[in-house]
């Protein structure tokens, strides 16, 4: 339904404070998903109240259940619960925004800078093990939330196994979550089932979604055929558009998909010779980009922003920039018409005690992959690692651990302490 314009201005207003609490979290959060998590538990849970621990665990459940940036896509429930559709759109939109702009500026830089190394990037020497310390103190509050008899332990203990050993194969985790909630609700002993009215379902989102995705297609491969000016756009939006609608497990996934599509497809002699004009990024583009969304705050499919600048960097700056705008909407609105759609519905559906039994075994899940991430994270950072940066790592994810758990410092001036520790070590 449409909102006029001076009852959106009113919801602004009134909730100017939880806009502004949105902004500092999209330039301080750091690490994927999981990691956001627990800097959403510390900002909007235990400092403002603006959800409740177990609110924010079902929005994440749920959103591990549907495609795209699911960070993002718990985020917009936040706003979805204090003032509805309008301010969701506002909070993803200040959510993705400045992470967005920073890749798109990093592929002009890159492009106009000859790729010469960032001495800059050295003050993000700390990021990676303070994320990790993010996600280990996440996994342990959602513990406390989520597992409380032997089946959730057990359904936690072999979905960190499973995610750990299977961590970049796409269906993993929905795999995952419904088998949690289908083991949880063998048992109807418990929680009895109240009657329940039907509630009118709205398909405007879900046919808009299905449309975006017929058009893009279609526009795409016709505009193709007959070699439009506008071609390359139109497959960067339908390649962008497409992995955000099928994305499921976040930035990890979408490396992969990314990297068939942009960089692997397009070595393909007869591919070339079939499609001349399909978009190419090189690997070093490729690399780059992705090293520079892992040292920044904010959503990690802001990427999409880097990858649509590169991919139409050689039709001139006018273009680079179109790309960097195609690469945000499209990554990104997806995500928000899938999460607006399904929630009321998830929402009406929960009620029922199949579903609310079900909600035990998919929150184990869910910190089962909390650990799962922590771990392989630490793999990471100790592969290529001296001894010396092994300890130093350790401790800064110890460090981070205990800030969270022992004092009141807010996220942000965490973050800004490891930033200005990696500083003074240049």
């Amino acid at each position: 339904m449409f909102t006029p314009p001076y009852q959106s201005l009113t919801i602004l207003l009134r909730h100017i404070s939880f806009l502004k609490a949105v902004f500092l979290h999209s330039i301080t959060a750091f690490g994927g998903p999981q990691s956001h998590l627990s800097m959403m538990m510390k900002t909007f849970v235990y400092k403002r109240r603006d959800v409740t621990e177990e609110e924010l665990m079902d929005y994440n459940a749920f959103c591990q259940l549907l495609p795209g940036a699911s960070s993002t896509q718990t985020l917009t429930l936040i706003g979805y619960k204090r003032g509805g559709v309008v301010l969701a759109v506002f909070t993803l939109i200040i959510w993705i925004l400045p992470a967005s702009c920073l890749m798109g500026a990093f592929s002009f830089f890159l492009e106009y800078s000859g790729q010469k190394p960032l001495s800059i990037m050295t003050i993000f020497r700390f990021i990676g093990p303070m994320t990790v310390g993010f996600l280990a103190y996440a996994a342990y509050q959602a513990f406390k939330i989520s597992v409380h008899n032997t089946i959730t332990s057990v359904i936690m203990v072999l979905s960190a196994i499973g995610t750990f050993l299977l961590f970049k194969t796409p269906w993993i985790f929905p795999i995952l979550i419904v088998l949690g909630g289908f083991v949880t609700n063998l048992s109807s002993k418990r929680i009895p089932q109240k009657e329940i009215l039907p509630k009118k379902i709205k398909w405007t989102n879900i046919w808009l979604f299905a449309i975006l995705f017929l058009l893009a297609g279609v526009g795409s491969e016709v505009s193709r055929k007959n070699n439009w000016p506008s071609h390359r756009p139109l497959m960067l939006f339908e390649n962008t558009y497409r992995f955000g609608s099928l994305v499921f497990g976040g930035g990890n996934v979408l490396t992969p998909m990314m990297y068939e599509q942009f960089v692997a497809r397009t070595e393909s002699p007869q591919l070339i010779k079939r499609n001349p004009g399909i978009i190419k990024i090189s690997k070093n583009d490729f690399y780059t980009g992705w090293g520079m969304v892992r040292a920044i705050p904010g959503p990690v499919f802001s990427v999409a922003s880097f990858m649509g600048g590169i991919a139409l960097k050689d039709n001139g700056p006018s273009m680079q920039l179109l790309g960097c705008v195609i690469g945000t909407l499209a990554i990104f609105l997806p995500s928000a018409l899938l999460v607006l759609f399904f929630f009321p519905i998830w929402y009406n559906l929960r009620k029922y005690a199949t579903v609310y039994r079900a909600l035990e075994g998919i929150n184990a899940v869910v910190v089962g992959i909390m650990i799962a991430a922590t771990f392989y994270m630490m793999k990471d950072l100790y592969l290529a690692a001296d001894w010396k940066w092994i300890l130093l790592n350790g401790g800064v994810i110890l460090a981070t651990w205990a800030l969270l758990k022992f004092t009141k410092l807010p996220s942000p001036l965490i973050v800004s302490l490891f930033l200005l520790l990696g500083w003074l070590a240049v």
